[in-house]
């Protein structure tokens, strides 16, 4: 179906399987190294960060180049993204946006909550909208038939009101201005439904399933809750403010995996946990943190409720401590530390030995 995963229905049959938490032989396994021989894309020069950021043109046949120079193993996919940045939707409310080598960020347009909330709202017109429509399908006719478009990283919630405000700033609006706060995330999803609800038929009238930048793909639709503000605040505040627009996101995709990120967000698993329509969880530790056997706990915690998991960062050195810990149900492992065809092979034999019991 696609030229860059020859083998791409039997990978979604397993990715299926992961999503429904069906017994299976083995994990899900994500593992991609380059292919021997590469050639490099035409190299461009840009004055600017920005000018690069949104050359969407190049961008489209420099990734599509990538994906056909990947060799995508087990049942990693091969996802394009048209990323424009982490706060793109919060950009077309109003933020001003800043480009670097590597990312972007959104610059805050709430100063007062009174006179500026009101017109920090999505404009489907902003220049940096139509740039995404258009990224879009650029991809989709650069990469027909090759690889799979996916989802931009939309951040909805309380990460776009962090962005809108400030982290800082908004973590004292909990208290300062509680209600504004909660109105606020109230009608920004009102705004965003309908854009996510867009560009699912967008991808849907292309024969596409639909993934984001976690690669994970889905037969309906599927997306990534998150709150990486959350590790800023206190349960208590987590649940008043925020929990129930997870919720929301959670009934409104068919299939969700949470990115719970960095130790501080883990306060949170338990809540999280307790939602029946969310999937999976994918743990990211964070910088310095992400040895994947520091936190079995957590693993054990979140299979053990009955939810998906997905493990960052898998050296093929873990792999003996997890297949003694943790079953192969509902679980997927992104491996990490792998560059050729034979090494894959290698971890693939041992993981095919998976037990199909844990003691």
């Amino acid at each position: 179906m696609y030229t860059c995963k020859p083998d791409y229905e039997s990978a979604q049959k397993r990715i299926n399987k992961f999503w429904d938490r069906e017994e299976t032989d083995r994990p899900l396994v994500y593992i991609v190294f380059m292919k021997p021989n590469t050639v490099p894309f035409q190299h461009k020069e840009y004055k600017t960060h920005k000018e690069r950021w949104l050359d969407v043109e190049y961008r489209a046949l420099q990734m599509v180049h990538h994906m056909e120079n990947v060799n995508f193993y087990a049942d990693a996919m091969p996802v394009i993204c048209p990323n424009l940045g982490p706060e793109i939707f919060s950009s077309w409310a109003g933020c001003g946006y800043e480009y670097t080598d590597v990312t972007t960020w959104a610059v805050p347009c709430i100063h007062n909550w009174e006179t500026d909330a009101p017109k920090a709202v999505v404009d489907t017109k902003h220049p940096l909208y139509k740039t995404l429509e258009k990224f879009t399908k650029l991809l989709l006719e650069a990469g027909k038939g090759k690889c799979i478009i996916g989802l931009t990283d939309f951040h909805p919630g309380g990460d776009h009101l962090a962005a809108l405000r400030e982290p800082e700033l908004l973590a004292m609006d909990l208290i300062d201005y509680p209600d504004e706060v909660k109105k606020k995330l109230d009608s920004s999803y009102e705004e965003y439904f309908p854009i996510f609800d867009h560009y699912i038929e967008l991808l849907k009238s292309h024969d596409m399933p639909i993934s984001t930048w976690l690669t994970l793909t889905s037969e309906t639709t599927m997306y990534v809750p998150s709150n990486d503000f959350s590790c800023m605040i206190s349960n208590d505040m987590f649940r008043e403010f925020f929990l129930n627009g997870i919720i929301r996101e959670c009934r409104h995709y068919d299939k969700s995996i949470y990115h719970l990120d960095g130790p501080d967000a883990l306060r949170h698993l338990d809540d999280l946990l307790e939602i029946p329509e969310l999937d999976a969880i994918q743990w990211v530790p964070g910088a310095g943190q992400d040895e994947a056997l520091r936190w079995l706990d957590v693993y054990k915690k979140i299979i053990k409720s009955g939810k998906g998991l997905q493990i960052s960062n898998v050296l093929p050195s873990d792999l003996d401590t997890l297949m003694e810990q943790l079953p192969a149900k509902g679980l997927f492992l992104s491996m990490a530390g792998i560059g050729d065809e034979e090494t894959a092979a290698t971890v693939m034999k041992k993981i095919s030995k998976w037990p199909s019991k844990i003691s």
